[in-house]
C-alpha cells in the first residue's frame, strides 16, 4: 500500500484539503483559528507521511506553523513545480479542490524533503533584513 500524502491548497479565506487516495474524501475548512484547529484534529489520526502546502505569498505561513506545532510532517512546495506537474497530468482546470488533489499527487510522486521550520530568532532576523531592503529601496527612490 502506498503511503498517505495530503495536499492543501491555501487561499485567503479557506483551505482545501485532498489526499492521494480516494478512500479519504476531500474537504475544506476556513483559514482562521477554528478552521486550523479542525484541520489538525482531522489530519492527526490519518498519520500521513507528508502534508504538502503550496507556497502562496505568505498565506501558507500560519497553516504551516499550526501543523508543525501539532507535530505533523509538513512541507511547503514550489507552486511552479506543482503547476508543471499538473500540466503533465493533463489537469487544465484551476479550482481549489483540484489543486489540492494535484498537490497531494505531487507530494506522493516527488516526496519533497521535510525540513525543520526556522526558529523564532532566525525568522525575526529575516524580517529585519526584508525591512532593511525595503527602506534602502525607498531611500533610493
Amino acid at each position: 500500500m502506498d503511503a498517505l500524502h495530503i495536499g492543501i491548497d491555501v487561499s485567503k479565506d479557506r483551505l482545501d484539503v485532498a489526499a492521494n487516495t480516494p478512500s479519504i474524501a476531500p474537504f475544506h475548512v476556513p483559514r482562521d483559528h477554528a478552521g486550523l484547529a479542525d484541520l489538525v484534529e482531522r489530519l492527526k489520526p490519518l498519520q500521513a507521511e507528508r502534508i504538502a502546502i503550496e507556497a502562496t505569498g505568505g498565506f501558507e505561513t500560519v497553516v504551516t506553523a499550526a501543523l508543525a506545532a501539532a507535530g505533523l510532517p509538513v512541507v511547503i512546495v514550489n507552486p511552479a513545480q506543482v503547476r508543471a506537474f499538473a500540466q503533465a497530468l493533463g489537469k487544465r482546470a484551476k479550482t481549489d479542490p483540484i489543486d489540492a488533489a494535484v498537490i497531494a499527487r505531487f507530494a506522493a510522486a516527488t516526496k519533497p524533503d521535510l525540513r525543520p521550520l526556522p526558529d523564532a530568532e532566525t525568522e525575526a532576523l529575516g524580517d529585519f533584513v526584508a525591512r532593511r531592503r525595503q527602506i534602502v529601496a525607498m531611500i533610493g527612490a
